[in-house]
C-alpha cells in the first residue's frame, strides 16, 4: 500500500493500477462532517450540478461517481474513470463542517482508495494539519495526460460557500450584469450558476431531517425536471387553491393537503427557501402566506380555518393579485424582465364567473415572466385518463370548455399557460403528475427568453 503526503502527486495506474475503485474519506470528530466529491470541467469549475455527489446526489447521471456509504463522518465512493464523461477532467473529494466548528477540532482523518476490497493508497491527517478551516479539499484524481491523483489537504476558512464559489458557484446576491442578453441570463439559470448550492444543499440536508416525505417527492420531481432539461432551473413557485363551496370534499379529505405538499417539493428545486406562496379564490381572492417545510403538516386545514369556503369562483380576481404580487410596478403590456421565472398552480373544480377579467388577465400577464399551469378537478376533453370516447365520454364531462379556450387564447405575446384535468388528484401518480407540469413550460421558458422576459 503506498502511504502519501500532502504535497504528492502520482500517476493513477503506478500506484492504483486500475480504472475502476473505492475511495473512501473517514474523520474521527465530534461534530458532522459533511464527505463530497466534485466532478469539475478543464476549467476545475462545478460546470454541471449532476457531478456535485453527496448526500442527497448519490450518483452521477451514468454512474461513474456513486456514493456507496454516507454515515457517521464517513463517505465512500465508487469511481469509474472509463465512464466518465470528457467534460470532466478532475474528482476533488471534500470535507466541510456543518457548523461554525473548525477543521483543528477533529481528532484525525484518512483517505484512501482500494481495488477489490484491497487498500492501495493511504493518507492520515490530524488536527494539527490545520488551523481556522471550515471546508478542506483532501484529495484530487485529475487527468493531465494520464489520470493522476494528488494530495491537497488545503482549505477556505469561509467553510461551504467558500468551497463552492472556488468551484465556481456565484453567491445569492449575484446575479448576471445588465449586460448579459437574454439568452445569456437563460443560460445561467439551466446550468445552475445562478443558484446559491449553499442554500440548497442545506435546504436538502433540513428536508431530510424535518421532512423526509417532502424529500421523497423533491426525487421525484427531479426525474422530471431532467428529462426536460430543468433539473439545475430556478423559479418562483406559486399554488392557487379553488376555495368555492364545492371543493369541501376535497379539502375535508385531505387530497388538497396531499397535493399541496407535491406541489411544495417541486417549489423545493426549482427554489432554495424551502417554500412556495399560496394563494386562494372563491368569490374574493385572498394571499394567504407561504407554505413551507416547517409549517406544511395540517397546512390546509389551518387555512381553511383561517378563510371558509366561499360561494362563486372569479380566477381572474386571483390572477390578478398573483401578478400585483410578484410584479407590483409593471405596467400591462409592456415588457417586465425578472431575474427568475414564476411558475404559478391554479387549481379549480369549476368555471369562472369573470370571464372577460380573467382572459384580459391571461393577456396582460403574457407580457410577464410568468406561466399559469390550470389544472381542473373533473372531466373534459383534455381529462389525462382519457377513458372514454366521442359522446359517451362528453356526455359525463364536467364543462371546463373556457379552461380549454384560454389555452389557445389569442391576443398574448407569447403562449403562457397550459391546461389538463384530472377526475381525482389522489389517482394520479407523482411521476406523471411531475411529468404532466413541465408539459409546456420548457417551451415557454424559451420562448420567454428569446422576448426578454427573464
Amino acid at each position: 500500500m503506498h502511504s502519501l503526503i500532502k504535497g504528492q502527486k502520482a500517476k493513477v495506474q503506478d500506484i492504483i493500477g486500475s480504472e475502476v475503485f473505492e475511495v473512501g474519506v473517514f474523520i474521527n470528530a465530534s461534530m458532522t462532517i459533511d464527505i463530497t466529491c466534485f466532478g469539475l470541467d478543464e476549467k476545475k469549475q462545478l460546470s454541471d450540478d449532476r457531478y456535485m455527489i453527496f448526500y442527497n446526489q448519490m450518483s452521477s447521471p451514468e454512474k461513474s461517481i456513486e456514493m456507496t456509504e454516507n454515515n457517521q463522518n464517513k463517505g465512500t465512493f465508487k469511481v469509474n474513470l472509463k465512464m466518465l464523461p470528457s467534460t470532466i477532467k478532475s474528482l476533488v473529494f471534500t470535507a466541510t463542517i456543518d457548523g461554525e466548528q473548525k477543521m483543528s477540532d477533529i481528532v484525525s482523518g484518512d483517505f484512501y482508495i482500494s481495488v477489490n476490497g484491497q487498500k492501495t493508497v493511504s493518507y492520515q491527517f490530524s488536527n494539527n494539519d490545520f488551523k481556522n478551516e471550515r471546508a478542506v479539499i483532501i484529495s484530487e484524481i485529475y487527468f493531465k495526460d494520464v489520470w493522476r491523483i494528488g494530495v491537497v489537504g488545503d482549505g477556505f476558512d469561509g467553510g461551504l460557500s467558500a468551497l463552492l464559489k472556488h468551484f465556481g458557484g456565484m453567491e445569492a446576491d449575484e446575479q448576471p450584469t445588465s449586460q448579459n442578453t437574454a439568452s445569456e441570463q437563460q443560460s445561467i439559470n439551466s446550468t445552475g450558476q445562478a443558484v446559491n448550492l449553499e442554500k440548497r444543499i442545506r435546504l436538502e440536508k433540513k428536508m431530510e431531517e424535518k421532512a423526509p416525505q417532502i424529500l421523497s417527492l423533491a426525487k421525484k420531481a427531479t426525474i422530471s425536471l431532467q428529462k426536460a432539461g430543468l433539473e439545475n432551473h430556478t423559479a418562483k413557485v406559486a399554488l392557487c387553491l379553488d376555495i368555492s363551496a364545492s371543493m369541501s370534499s376535497l379539502y375535508k379529505s385531505g387530497k388538497i393537503q396531499d397535493f399541496a405538499e407535491r406541489i411544495l417539493a417541486l417549489g423545493c428545486k426549482f427554489d432554495d427557501d424551502g417554500s412556495i406562496d399560496i394563494f386562494l379564490f372563491g368569490a374574493n381572492a385572498h394571499d394567504a402566506g407561504a407554505l413551507s417545510i416547517d409549517n406544511f403538516n395540517g397546512y390546509i386545514r389551518s387555512i381553511t380555518n383561517r378563510y371558509p369556503l366561499e360561494g362563486g369562483t372569479y380566477y381572474g380576481k386571483a390572477m390578478k393579485i398573483i401578478r400585483e404580487f410578484y410584479f407590483p410596478n409593471s405596467i400591462n403590456r409592456n415588457i417586465t424582465k425578472a431575474k427568475c421565472p414564476v411558475y404559478v398552480m391554479f387549481v379549480t373544480d369549476g368555471s369562472t364567473f369573470d370571464e372577460g377579467v380573467t382572459r384580459a388577465n391571461l393577456q396582460d400577464s403574457s407580457y410577464q415572466a410568468i406561466f399559469w399551469q390550470f389544472m381542473a378537478i373533473g372531466k373534459s376533453s383534455k381529462d389525462i385518463n382519457k377513458k372514454g370516447r366521442g359522446f359517451f365520454r362528453n356526455l359525463g364531462a364536467s364543462d371546463f370548455r373556457f379552461l380549454e379556450e384560454l389555452d389557445n387564447l389569442q391576443g398574448r405575446l407569447i403562449d403562457n399557460a397550459n391546461f389538463f384535468s384530472v377526475e381525482d388528484p389522489s389517482n394520479i401518480s407523482d411521476e406523471e403528475l411531475y411529468d404532466l407540469l413541465m408539459t409546456e413550460y420548457p417551451t415557454w421558458l424559451k420562448q420567454a427568453s428569446n422576448n426578454g422576459l427573464i
